[in-house]
């Protein structure tokens, strides 16, 4: 355990770091936290690439570009970016290529008090667990994604069970597991070896955005006047089968207006699929800045979330906590005992569809358009909720994760 007078430093390994969006500004904001507390922070992590894939640097390739950014060290390696990010096989060179490039950076014995790791990319554990175990450094694993189910919800990898065991046995070098939700957390936990129990650290609403997003109060009814407004933002990938909602929403003779700004690896396909149909309910736009998503979450009567079924427990998307804060009711379309599923149906705020019911868009539309109230108490129950994902308490949940593993290890 360093010095109580000394700021601890901290190593955290994470693939995707601000600019990048979803993940990456909340990464960001959390390094940043722990700077503000007192914390010495080092980040190695990829050129920006997320959600669009593709180098937004123009620097990708062997120089390790070195700055400071909100207090923190940012150290950014180059990576191989898939063309075809559905393509398992340059999946496999992605999450391979993070890991050699990384090792161009060994860590020294002693060079850091502990190590942080996010899971969506396994070659990031695979590099910080080798690390931990060559420095004899404590490892903190705050899984994000399971990745091997992951890569089976989104289409990518069909048979995951030796990626499973490959990805459990990296795990098993942390000291420490945490994940952020419920679901998650027993899935890890019924890993053999796993450490029970494992930690619940719910993400949060990073500052950036917060600041922006100051509603008046719930939501009202959409008036009878004009199309039920609908927003999907953010990522386009095989995990959300945003295609799909579309047939869905599609085959409804409802009133309604959806829009989705997004970028992914199927932002393409999809924008040319519906400019094949034709559906003027439909528009699709370029992923937007904070500001943005700001004005769309005030526009909008409900945010559309959607997984593919049989997603499981392998992640919860990120946008859920945007959404809530904004008091804008969620229109999920899930697994009803997936994390997302869970989420909405426990705390009721917003509308939860499964896949297999014909008749759940419909409904949807029904009890929007009832004149109950339906809307109005999901978007206040959807504001209660996001005081759960407050940023301080998420920080501060952190740096006590950390200051407890430093303890144990030095068995104080």
């Amino acid at each position: 355990m360093p010095d109580a007078s000394a700021h601890p430093r901290i190593l955290v390994v994470v693939n995707v770091y601000r600019p990048d969006l979803g993940g990456g500004v909340l990464f960001a904001d959390l390094c940043e936290g722990l700077a503000e507390r007192g914390m010495d922070v080092t980040v190695r992590c990829a050129v920006p690439y997320y959600p669009e894939w593709r180098d937004k640097s123009g620097r990708n390739g062997l120089a390790i570009e070195e700055s400071q950014e909100g207090g923190v060290r940012v150290q950014r390696f180059g990576i191989f970016i898939p063309g075809n990010p559905n393509s398992f096989l340059q999946r496999l060179v992605y999450e391979a290529s993070f890991f050699l490039s990384l090792l161009r950076r060994p860590v020294r014995k002693g060079q850091f008090d502990a190590i942080l790791v996010f899971c969506p990319l396994v070659g990031a554990v695979a590099y910080a667990g080798l690390m931990a175990r060559w420095t004899d450094t404590p490892l903190w694993l705050n899984v994000q994604d399971l990745s091997a189910q992951a890569a089976a919800a989104g289409g990518i990898a069909s048979k995951t069970s030796w990626l499973e065991r490959i990805q459990n046995a990296l795990f098993l070098r942390a000291d420490l597991w945490s994940s952020i939700s419920a679901p998650m957390i027993e899935a890890l936990e019924r890993i053999p070896g796993a450490p029970v129990p494992v930690a619940y650290l719910p993400n949060w609403l990073h500052a950036s955005l917060a600041s922006r997003l100051r509603p008046d109060g719930p939501k009202p009814d959409p008036s009878a006047d004009r199309p039920v407004r609908l927003l999907y933002s953010g990522n386009i990938g095989g995990k959300q089968d945003l295609q799909l909602f579309c047939q869905r929403l599609m085959a409804t003779d409802a009133s309604f207006e959806l829009r989705i700004q997004g970028a992914g690896s199927r932002a393409e396909e999809l924008a040319s699929w519906l400019a094949a149909q034709g559906d003027e309910r439909i528009h699709m736009r370029p992923l937007t800045d904070e500001a943005g998503l700001v004005e769309a979450l005030a526009w909008a009567d409900a945010y559309v979330i959607t997984e593919k079924a049989g997603s499981g427990s392998s992640f919860i998307p990120s946008k859920l906590i945007p959404g809530m804060t904004s008091g804008t009711p969620i229109l999920a379309m899930c697994d009803p005992d997936g994390p997302l599923g869970q989420e909405v149906r426990q705390w009721d705020v917003g509308f939860l569809a499964s896949w297999v019911e014909e008749d759940a868009l419909p409904r949807f539309f029904r009890q929007a358009r009832s004149g109950e109230g339906h809307v109005a108490r999901w978007s206040r129950n959807a504001l209660e909720r996001s005081a759960f994902y407050d940023r301080e308490r998420g920080i501060d949940r952190s740096v006590l994760a950390l200051n407890d593993l430093m303890q144990r290890r030095s068995g104080k």
